[in-house]
């Protein structure tokens, strides 16, 4: 079946996820002298536990509601935890966000993926997204595929599931289901639509049951279509 539309995984498929900079801490100190003028009143390591603690009151809450798979508002929580957030302008709450979230990783593109990126647009092929994310994402992926030529301008934004937006997050079902809808709109069927993404639990398996052809980016898998990024190439060219 020919393959009219590409969905993708955001971190570990067209994104990489590494440790922190070596001098993560004093990007901290930084961080809050830039915006708060003053030193950080907890450590990376207790804004990281109380971080979860929140998360998790959060995610207990929405699942006695009856929300199997809760998405949590990452600034909902940086704002409880920090008195001094809520009096910055919106603004400065994106770029403390975004500093704070790249002082505890870096990120850069997948090997691969935007060269096939390119490729896909090149065939007209339609892009989106299906992607566990906050809004700090799209900065993530747009700074990290325009490093070689590509961007987030790429994918279509009627065809974009990030969970932050809808309060619940894969492999919930509805998320796959609210995608399925919205390429049949356009007259693409499900099986012309390939969902690749590097975890078989929420990517591979609930894109399948919707119907979708599924790739699982893994070197090595018990899935037929799998592979990294070269094979995931080879496969789009004979499809596309």
């Amino acid at each position: 079946m020919k393959i009219r539309a590409v969905i993708f995984d955001i971190y570990a498929t067209l994104l990489q996820v590494g440790t922190p900079p070596a001098q993560a801490d004093e990007l901290w100190q930084k961080l809050f002298q830039d915006l708060f003028q003053t030193g950080p009143s907890l450590s990376r390591l207790e804004f990281s536990i109380a971080c979860n603690r929140a998360i998790m009151l959060r995610h207990n809450s929405a699942k006695a509601r009856g929300i199997p798979f809760p998405e949590i508002l990452w600034p909902s929580i940086v704002r409880e935890l920090l008195s001094g957030f809520a009096k910055l302008n919106p603004a400065q709450q994106e770029e403390f966000i975004y500093r704070q979230i790249q002082i505890g990783r870096t990120i850069g593109p997948m090997p691969g993926a935007a060269e096939t990126l390119r490729w896909l647009a090149g065939k007209k092929c339609v892009l989106g997204i299906a992607s566990n994310a906050q809004a700090y994402t799209l900065r993530e992926l747009d700074t990290a595929l325009q490093t070689e030529g590509c961007g987030w301008k790429m994918f279509d934004p009627e065809l974009c599931y990030l969970s932050y937006q809808h309060g619940f997050s894969k492999p919930d079902p509805h998320g796959f289901q609210m995608l399925r809808m919205r390429l049949e709109s356009r007259d693409i069927n499900p099986n012309e639509t390939l969902m690749v993404g590097d975890r078989l639990d929420n990517d591979v398996i609930p894109a399948r049951l919707q119907g979708f052809q599924t790739w699982h980016l893994k070197a090595e898998s018990p899935e037929g279509q799998s592979g990294l990024w070269d094979k995931l190439r080879t496969y789009l060219v004979r499809s596309v």
